[in-house]
């Protein structure tokens, strides 16, 4: 217990970045993996090839990759952000090709006739997809949505080698002041876990309110 309470505002503070790197990197990825899922399914050609090179690029590229392409190349660009918006910006487009195939498998679960039930009573397609599509495919893959974002929770720990500060970073500190390496990440383990089962209780209470019955 003395790693803990000696350090606890050490692990706080690794805690909370944690924390903030999920929760804005997941805000992001659902936000572009709807998008994402939106473009695949769209009936403009463009529109679908932007979105497979989105998903195929991403999916097919190590985080750690991203994470160098984007803290280290963009500054190159002249694009100059802290470290932690650089980290959310790699953890949430990198998950959003998942979530974006996610999606779209369930939009294929959706009958086509509710779409073109909705295109007969004079909906576009964006308002069709919006409004009578993405709300029931997203019933019915909350389950793997919430897996998907406790993945990118433990991914985050990636960020702690580009200098962002987060929870698995804090071993560095502890072991630097002599510490049991193997309570050091005894601790670290039970902040992760305290994570991941918070998003797993939210994703069982929407599925069990929103889900789609089986």
């Amino acid at each position: 217990m003395d790693v803990l309470t000696d350090n606890f505002s050490l692990y706080g503070k690794g805690f909370l970045g944690t924390v903030e790197l999920t929760v804005y990197a997941s805000l992001l990825a659902l936000v572009l993996g709807f998008l994402m899922a939106a473009f695949r399914v769209a009936p403009v050609g463009s529109f679908r090839v932007f979105g497979t090179v989105w998903v195929t690029i991403l999916r097919n590229t190590p985080l750690t990759l991203l994470f160098f392409a984007v803290l280290l190349g963009l500054p190159r660009f002249g694009i100059v952000l802290p470290f932690q918006l650089f980290a959310v910006l790699a953890l949430g487009c990198y998950t959003s090709a998942f979530i974006c195939e996610v999606l779209r498998s369930g939009i294929n679960t959706i009958p086509k006739g509710q779409g073109e039930a909705a295109r007969s009573l004079g909906m576009s397609f964006g308002q069709s997809l919006g409004s009578v599509v993405l709300p029931q495919a997203f019933r019915s893959v909350i389950p793997p949505i919430g897996s998907t974002l406790i993945a990118l929770a433990k991914n985050s720990a990636i960020a702690g080698a580009f200098s962002v500060t987060e929870l698995l970073g804090t071993y560095k500190t502890l072991n630097e002041l002599g510490y049991s390496i193997i309570w050091t990440f005894v601790w670290i383990a039970v902040g992760y876990l305290i994570i991941t089962l918070s998003i797993s209780a939210l994703f069982n209470v929407l599925e069990k309110r929103l889900g789609v019955a089986r």
